[in-house]
């Protein structure tokens, strides 16, 4: 009879007092490290008309809470820019891009869906508009095309890295990317992961940032959803809802004050993170210039 060979003995690894991985000792920080880090919040202006005002913070003097208004969206700032086609979502970008520009600070815009040149006009017709000389700081955006770069839309690795150096060696202070969901729109499972990187980035260059995203005709107008489902909202600081609602009933007719067949569009803040802001549904109009403008709240119909 074949002797059996005895089997070699196993060590079991105990499982540590930090568990099975390593612990990241540069991602702990005590509260009197940390907040030595921490940056001045201020607004930055919009460049939209009835949108800074939407936003305050609250703050104690005399041992009092009182509400101050912030001015604009809040410095260092990533926020989401969502909504169905024609509510304005470009047009947004690109008046608080032309805003900050004729300034004097630096933009980097990151086109996914139209090629620079045709951005660059749009631009120049929002500046019109607004009353603004584009000429006369026309330099201070730099438009990254990824809508014509096929390598920049697919691979995030060198977006950034080609962002990085916009920022570095352009001193940008501001980045617009329109839309964000060029970015994923062949891989909307991947969406949270694409957008927390583009997120994390924005934080580690301390932009204030501004994504478009587009909803798809399934989701529900007025809410955060978009393209990758609630990925966009979930990760960044906030998020502005554009939509629009086409009367056709004698209800809505009534309702709006609005004739039949017209388009009635609306705005909403969904949550920030960062100060306080506005909860109402809002009223928005595009002029004639083709401007955006925050209206009264759609409440103080009579």
């Amino acid at each position: 009879m074949e002797k059996l060979e005895k089997p070699e003995k196993v060590e079991r690894k105990e499982e540590g007092i930090y568990g099975v991985g390593e612990p990241d000792l540069k991602s702990i920080f005590i509260g009197s490290e940390i907040i030595k880090k921490v940056p001045k919040i201020y607004g930055v202006s919009t460049g939209i008309e009835g949108l800074d005002y939407l936003f305050f913070v609250v703050a104690s003097e005399d041992g009092k809470l009182i509400r101050k208004n912030l001015g604009g969206i809040p410095a260092y700032s990533v926020f989401n820019i969502t909504g169905v086609s024609d509510t304005g979502k470009s047009l947004m970008v690109e008046q608080f891009t032309v805003k900050q520009a004729s300034k004097g600070d630096k933009v980097a815009f990151i086109t996914v869906e139209t090629p620079a040149n045709f951005v660059a006009l749009s631009l120049k017709l929002r500046a019109n508009a607004m009353g603004l000389d584009f000429e006369s700081f026309e330099n201070n955006i730099i438009i990254i095309d990824a809508a014509s770069s096929t390598r920049l839309r697919e691979n995030l690795p060198d977006l950034l890295a080609t962002l990085a150096y916009v920022i570095q060696n352009y001193k940008v202070n501001f980045t617009i990317i329109d839309s964000v969901t060029g970015l994923f729109e062949t891989k909307e499972m991947l969406a949270r992961s694409i957008v927390r990187r583009l997120f994390n980035f924005m934080k580690k260059w301390y932009q204030t940032a501004l994504f478009v995203s587009q909803k798809r005709s399934g989701h529900e107008e007025l809410t955060a959803e978009a393209a990758g489902g609630y990925a966009v909202g979930h990760i960044v600081d906030g998020t502005m809802v554009l939509a629009k609602d086409l009367i056709d009933s004698a209800f809505k007719a009534k309702f709006y004050k609005k004739q039949i067949g017209e388009i009635v569009r609306l705005f909403r803040i969904d949550g920030c993170r960062m100060c306080g802001h506005d909860t109402k549904t809002h009223f928005l109009e595009i002029t004639e210039e083709g401007l955006v403008v925050i209206k009264e709240p759609i409440f103080k119909i009579k």
